[in-house]
């Protein structure tokens, strides 16, 4: 079976894009693996700070781990957005895959210091971690937002200078810049276009691979572009909420005196498959 670091160089040579997705429970985690097996892709699990918190950092390593190996499948995990060296580490020693540090909110130069601390401890670990940090701001949450964020806009995208100065200060293995996405989407309305040109003018210039984040929300057309400009991992988060919420939530409308947590939940899992499937037959250019 492939290395995440094999998965992600495999998709990168075939312009195509492996699927992030971000589960807070167990019936989302199904969900997810339901939809990339049928469809025999690869897939990585996000879990952030939040999502760790409430699953447990070493109980959603070994969830993916069980999954892995009684599957023989090609899925895998990724501490996504984790703010500090001590929680990447954290990550790294529970047995996580990859890692996000994410110095958005630092200085330039702190945000360089810690992501290279992070990349050396990953190297030092005896197996192969990636690192992944992010340059510019995207917003935070993974809501429905009534409006786009403060500083989300074409005015504060990140620039082939910027981006191959971090790159190589930092030696990270994946670069997820600004490029006109956000956490989040926006209820009413359309989230903010992607440019698909800085897309791959950051590419070219870093020569590693581009992770898009905050694509919830995003067409099907702006994604694809950018996955042939050079993103090699897209990640989906707020979409999944979304649906989860609502197939529960109509559920127990329709189910009132239903009290089993499994059958409850399972509208939920179906609901997560239906968009993932959706958005990895998008990412592999499947029709």
């Amino acid at each position: 079976m492939n290395t995440l670091r094999e998965t992600i160089k495999e998709a990168d040579d075939k312009n195509i894009a492996v699927g992030h997705f971000n589960i807070s429970n167990l019936e989302a985690l199904h969900g997810i693996f339901n939809a990339a097996q049928k469809l025999q892709v690869p897939v990585i699990i996000g879990v952030s700070e939040g999502e760790r918190d409430f699953v447990g950092v070493k109980e959603a390593a070994a969830l993916v781990k069980t999954m892995r190996e009684e599957h023989q499948y090609p899925i895998y995990l990724n501490a996504d957005h984790t703010y500090s060296f001590e929680r990447v580490k954290e990550a790294i020693d529970a047995g996580y895959d990859s890692v996000i540090f994410d110095g958005a909110k630092l200085s330039l130069e702190d945000n360089i210091a810690l992501a290279k601390q992070c990349v050396d401890y990953a190297h030092s670990v005896g197996r192969d971690v990636l690192v992944e940090a992010e340059l510019g701001y995207i917003g935070q949450s993974s809501k429905v937002l009534d409006a786009i964020p403060d500083g989300v806009n074409f005015d504060n995208l990140t620039t082939k200078e910027q981006a191959l100065e971090y790159v190589q200060a930092t030696g990270v293995d994946l670069f997820a810049p600004a490029v006109g996405n956000m956490h989040g989407m926006i209820g009413v309305g359309k989230d903010p276009e992607l440019n698909v040109e800085r897309t791959r003018e950051i590419r070219e210039a870093i020569g590693i691979p581009l992770v898009l984040h905050g694509a919830s929300g995003n067409t099907k057309e702006e994604i694809q572009a950018c996955i042939k400009a050079g993103v090699a991992i897209v990640h989906i988060n707020t979409e999944i909420r979304v649906a989860f919420r609502d197939a529960v939530r109509d559920y127990m409308t329709a189910n009132p005196k239903e009290v089993a947590p499994y059958k409850i939940m399972q509208s939920g899992t179906d609901a997560v498959e239906r968009v993932v499937t959706e958005k990895l037959k998008m990412f592999n250019f499947i029709d």
